[in-house]
């Protein structure tokens, strides 16, 4: 039987959480009111966890494990758990339970009101540093400001999406990823479920500063020209002063200030053209970058294994359990 609900689960290194997660989702896929599958996607782990989670796959078939070749990332084990997707609503959410399963309830209660995607907004957010917070917010400020999309404040993966939605997302074939702006600027009506974040349940956090800018600068060149933009009018800004500095040369000159010969024609062509070239080119090559990656036209990832997809996802619905 084809289901009607797909949690989607992106796995790296979270065999300390996994026995609650599972726990979890035994007690939530009952209460649904239709069949359910859950495909986990294990993002090259290193540590126990995809052992873990082919004993389930194998013992269980409501669960399924989608192995990739090597660590692409969060964004495209996301994806490519959603193209294995058969529900007609996927839902997406973290494995250290941050994105707390029962969520999805209040989310199916939106989408059987009609609404395609529905997102998960965090009130509050537990168990993270005062740094996390304020660079967290500074980025959704930013991205509101400059972005071409409309993104909600606090938002992050965690979602539930209609099949007609997420056809139209896996149509978009871009291989630098920023998920939830993709869904943002695809579309159709969306709505808001709101919760408190908790703490991680176990573990700790695989989502380095590192990867946390290089998410960001993802967003902003992906939905914004603004850098563009940006490097334009900085160029403009140095020519102005490069400008200006001219004329304060020529005037003292004219005044009969002492300069040394050739120095002032010097300094000012340097400043002219080394400011704009270093500011222009450095902001054109990000976007020379992401085109270079585009052409070459290369699959997001590679699957290694693929176990529990043979099988048909049946959980029945808590009603019918009780008849």
């Amino acid at each position: 039987m084809i289901p009607v609900y797909s949690l989607v689960v992106p796995i790296f290194n979270e065999e300390a959480v996994l026995p609650v997660l599972l726990r979890r989702l035994d007690g939530l896929l009952p209460r649904l009111d239709g069949p359910a599958e859950v495909i986990f996607v294990d993002d090259g782990s290193t540590d126990t966890s995809p052992i873990v989670l082919e004993a389930r796959a194998r013992a269980d078939n409501r669960f399924r494990l989608l192995r990739l070749s090597r660590n692409f990332g969060q964004q495209v084990a996301m994806t490519s758990g959603m193209a294995r997707a058969r529900g007609q609503a996927i839902v997406i959410m973290d494995a250290d339970l941050q994105d707390p399963p029962e969520i999805m309830l209040d989310m199916i209660a939106k989408w059987r009101e009609g609404y395609e995607i529905v997102y998960a907004q965090r009130l509050s957010r537990d168990g993270e540093s005062p740094f996390k917070l304020v660079t967290a917010n500074l980025f959704y400020r930013v991205m509101g400001k400059l972005s071409d999309v409309d993104l909600p404040q606090n938002v992050g993966d965690f979602r539930l999406v209609d099949r007609k939605a997420l056809d139209s997302f896996l149509a978009m074939p871009e291989r630098d990823r920023f998920v939830r702006g993709m869904f943002s600027w695809i579309g159709f009506r969306q709505t808001v479920v709101q919760f408190h974040r908790p703490a991680r349940a176990a573990g700790e956090t695989k989502y380095s500063l590192a990867k946390m800018i290089r998410l960001a600068a993802s967003g902003l060149v992906s939905f914004s020209d603004a850098p563009l933009r940006a490097a334009l009018w900085a160029g403009v800004a140095v020519c102005g002063i490069a400008a200006a500095y001219a004329l304060f040369v020529v005037a003292a000159w004219a005044a009969g200030a002492h300069l040394e010969r050739g120095w002032s024609s010097i300094i000012v062509v340097m400043t002219f053209l080394g400011g704009a070239n270093m500011l222009m080119t450095g902001v054109l090559g990000v976007y020379i970058g992401r085109i270079h990656s585009e052409v070459k036209r290369r699959p997001l990832y590679f699957v290694d294994r693929e176990i529990g997809f043979e099988t048909s996802a049946m959980v029945k619905p808590a009603r019918e359990e009780a008849a």
